[in-house]
């Protein structure tokens, strides 16, 4: 089938004003986006920016939009966005995050929001004798999480970055979660400072695009209520009160 790539084109070091460009390719249902992004790249444009490294749905690395929507280019078949011949797909770059070069993103910012939760075990004890020890069920809390693979889908279709550019944003609050529900991590209150003020986790108001946009199929929203109802437990048995969405 014949399809029309309509890929909007930028490079702001350059000084290149944003445009679309259509490329014509021949492609099987079956084919995935990312394999005519790199037909384009070597026989017809090499000019054309974008990222990829694995090709399997692990790395993360070239999301983009597509027909409006955050994907995986290697992950989704052409099959998944169009059902006729001469069909257009709209190819964009992913929302909240600087444009380097066409569909590349400067990742600095989602980057420095995902390092200032603690994305590591912050062990409740010195190890010893022998490694934590944990039961299936402890694994389960958190299993969900360990799924991000830092593609930042969530990031570009959260609509409260549209307004709040300083939210923490989805991806980082599931990192929180992660090892907040750890049993061999001290837990919430190290990461209190970034979860618990007016741009951390309270701007969410849970409409679930994070959820519908993620390639791992990851309850994200879930797993942002989850935290805030542990935030509000540890307030409550300090004494504290949360109000409208903030600790007082």
């Amino acid at each position: 089938m014949t399809v029309t790539l309509e890929i909007l084109r930028q490079n702001p070091d350059a000084g290149h004003a944003s445009d679309y460009r259509t490329y014509r390719v021949e492609v099987e249902k079956t084919d995935r986006v990312l394999d005519a992004l790199m037909d384009i790249t070597r026989t017809v444009d090499g000019s054309l920016g974008f990222r990829r490294s694995c090709a399997h749905g692990v790395c993360g690395s070239d999301a983009m939009r597509i027909n409006g929507k955050e994907r995986l280019a290697c992950k989704t078949l052409f099959q998944d966005v169009v059902t006729d011949d001469d069909a257009v797909v709209k190819i964009e770059p992913l929302r909240h995050l600087p444009v380097q070069k066409d569909l590349m993103v400067d990742q600095s910012e989602f980057f420095a929001k995902f390092r200032s939760v603690k994305p590591y075990i912050i062990p409740k004890e010195e190890v010893v004798e022998k490694e934590f020890i944990q039961s299936q069920e402890e694994r389960e809390l958190f299993d969900e999480a360990t799924k991000c693979i830092n593609c930042a889908a969530c990031y570009s279709a959260c609509p409260i970055l549209d307004e709040n550019p300083k939210f923490l944003g989805p991806a980082a609050i599931v990192q929180a979660a992660r090892f907040i529900r750890d049993s061999r991590d001290q837990g919430l209150e190290a990461r209190l400072d970034e979860l618990d003020r007016p741009d951390g986790i309270w701007p969410c108001q849970n409409k679930f695009e994070c959820t519908r946009v993620c390639p791992r199929d990851i309850k994200i929203t879930k797993l942002i209520n989850l935290t805030k109802r542990e935030i509000t437990k540890y307030r409550e048995s300090r004494g504290e009160t949360v109000r409208d969405g903030q600790s007082v």
